[in-house]
């Protein structure tokens, strides 16, 4: 398509489109095309199925997946994005609502947001949220983006040590120089973590000693844990717009459920070590389950009415994210892999990420009853899984931080992301677009190519269950497979007419002794009588087993290069003239009908 002069661009502009597209070609000259907002392929699978929505590369946005949340908060049907913002470089903390991709309200906070979450408090019409965030010791409840509650963490006893060393610095009994050492000699033996006003007066200098010492010897020590994470859980119904409570994990390796109405401690459970991620499931007056990655590189499950966790998951490296998805915990570790877990510990499956993993969420499609986790990579990719399989990929100018997938203002399959820069990207999913495993990316995963360390015996018996899946007739056929009877190691165990045996010239026994010496390999018999020997023609000889009160034989494999004869006189003679027969009646019989009078067996 040419620009023509009925195009509502300016004059300029027209002339370099059609200097470019029509007259600099016909002279030969190629200009080199103006770089892509998003390098991506036209033909590649993840571009057909996102729109691109917005992307702001200045957006000065810096937060994680914890800090975003989707939400309505006036109730008129258009979703906003609300964005708990660290700030650059973690000063100036504060609330930010979007609507499209203008910010609609901003609000300063006191110290740094850990989590928010949108709930329900109450049944009352108009049914709105209310926005939570957590922000050191405090929960900041809004409705309608105004202040509606403040939720304190309750205070932790002081240490009795650190509350009599301030009790001597009030009746300057000590200086502040020993008071300085003999702090930090308590923060390293005690069990009791200092206040935040002895580990404050420890990064001061000597200068900053005295005028902090003067300022605060007055003040009761208060020791206030922090919160670390954040999330819901629904009261006693399943419905999306159900009543909901709020579930804290603390500094103080606890974790809290809190009434939506009166804000309460509804519950209040402990664990080994600080939660740093939290997925609920359930109701909490009916039946939960909590899991809560911490510190130390283990996931607790925790359940109703439990105040220690019932199961442990350990983990080899430290976790990045955690997702529950349908009844199956996907977790991220700092060790490039995503890895997935049952409830009670069971590992399902493990995928290796071709960098490191930065954030993590949910995406959800329930028109399509879609949930699939978003891992959001450090080499700019977002990939999608479903269980292990690659449903998508999409890539980004820049690494991305944080993830959000919801219905943003009326468009229902929104992902809202976040880099590294403070960029803000926003895609819409397609309402045509299905997610095919296998996807993202062609050929067979990485982990496939890896060899495994097997011991020579198993690798053996695989081998060998290979070929006989393979060619499974052919080996039920061979020479070497025993008979049907398993008594003979002949195929169809045919007897040869021999003269001794048919004219009765003394007594001759036939008597197979088995050994299995493998799976499908030869059985030897063993051959004893007068005349055994005479009619056998030796070819290869193989070792025998040896039967109690018996002379060890060695049997030949043998050629039979006539047809054989008269075998209903040779199985008359044959037992007329012996007296403890090795074989019965039957098992010749059937042996015998295998092969008819002309065959030719060859062993």
């Amino acid at each position: 398509m040419f620009y023509t002069p009925s195009s509502k661009l300016p004059t300029h502009l027209i002339l370099r489109n059609q200097l470019r597209q029509v007259f600099f070609p016909f002279l030969g000259i190629h200009l080199p095309r103006p770089p892509q907002l998003f390098p991506s392929s036209p033909s590649s699978e993840a571009s057909s199925k996102w729109l691109d929505a917005h992307y702001d590369p200045m957006a000065n946005i810096h937060t994680f997946s914890a800090c975003l949340q989707l939400a309505d908060l006036h109730g008129d049907g258009e979703y906003k994005l609300v964005v708990g913002d660290l700030g650059p470089g973690g000063q100036q903390p504060r609330l930010k609502v979007l609507k499209g991709p203008t910010v609609l309200s901003e609000s300063p906070l006191p110290a740094l947001p850990a989590a928010a979450a949108t709930f329900f408090m109450e049944q009352h019409e108009p049914r709105t949220p209310a926005l939570a965030l957590a922000s050191g010791p405090c929960v900041y409840v809004y409705k309608n983006l105004r202040p509606y509650f403040k939720f304190s963490l309750p205070q932790l006893p002081p240490n009795p040590l650190e509350q009599d060393l301030w009790n001597q610095a009030k009746e300057d009994r000590i200086d502040p120089l020993t008071l300085k050492e003999m702090l930090e000699g308590i923060r390293e033996k005690a069990e009791v973590p200092l206040s935040v006003q002895s580990l404050r007066f420890l990064q001061l200098e000597l200068s900053e000693m005295e005028a902090f010492v003067n300022q605060h010897k007055s003040k009761s020590i208060r020791r206030q844990t922090v919160i670390t994470t954040m999330t819901t859980l629904k009261k006693n119904l399943a419905d999306e717009d159900a009543v909901s409570c709020l579930v804290l994990g603390t500094e103080n390796k606890e974790l809290l459920v809190l009434d939506p109405e009166a804000f309460t401690v509804l519950a209040k459970m402990s664990l080994p070590s600080v939660p740093v991620f939290l997925e609920v499931s359930g109701q909490f007056d009916v039946e939960f389950r909590l899991a809560a990655a911490c510190r130390n590189g283990n996931i607790y499950m925790l359940r109703r009415d439990s105040k220690r966790p019932k199961y442990c998951i350990e983990l080899s490296a430290q976790p990045v994210g955690l997702v529950r998805v349908h009844k199956v915990l996907v977790v991220g570790s700092n060790q490039d892999s995503l890895h997935s877990f049952t409830h009670k510990g069971k590992r399902l499956w493990t995928v290796q990420m071709p960098a490191a993993i930065l954030t993590m969420n949910l995406l959800e499609q329930r028109s399509r009853g879609l949930q699939a986790v978003m891992a959001g990579l450090a080499n700019g990719e977002v990939r999608i899984y479903r269980d292990k399989a690659l449903l998508s990929i999409v890539r980004t100018p820049d690494a991305v931080t944080s993830l959000c997938f919801g219905r943003y203002g009326r468009e229902d399959h929104t992902l809202i992301m976040t880099t590294r820069g403070g960029g803000l990207i926003i895609k819409i999913l397609k309402r045509t677009a299905v997610f095919v495993e296998g996807g993202g990316e062609a050929g067979p995963p990485p982990a496939q190519a890896m060899k495994l360390n097997m011991p020579r015996k198993t690798r053996l018996y695989v081998d060998q269950t290979l070929r006989e899946r393979e060619a499974g007739t052919e080996h039920l056929n061979s020479p070497t497979h025993p008979g049907a009877a398993g008594l003979l190691p002949v195929q169809r165990g045919a007897l040869c007419s021999a003269p001794g045996l048919l004219q009765g010239t003394g007594p001759t026994l036939l008597r197979p002794g088995v050994r299995k010496l493998g799976r499908g390999r030869i059985r030897c018999p063993q051959v004893r009588g007068e005349g055994a020997g005479k009619w056998l023609q030796p070819q290869t000889r193989l070792g025998c087993s040896r039967g109690p009160g018996e002379s060890p034989r060695d049997l030949p494999q043998l050629l039979f290069s006539q047809p054989v004869r008269g075998l209903r006189e040779a199985h008359r003679r044959f037992w007329e003239n012996s007296e403890s027969p090795g074989l019965t009646g039957a098992a010749l019989r059937s042996l015998l009908v295998l092969w008819g009078p002309r065959a030719h067996p060859v062993f």
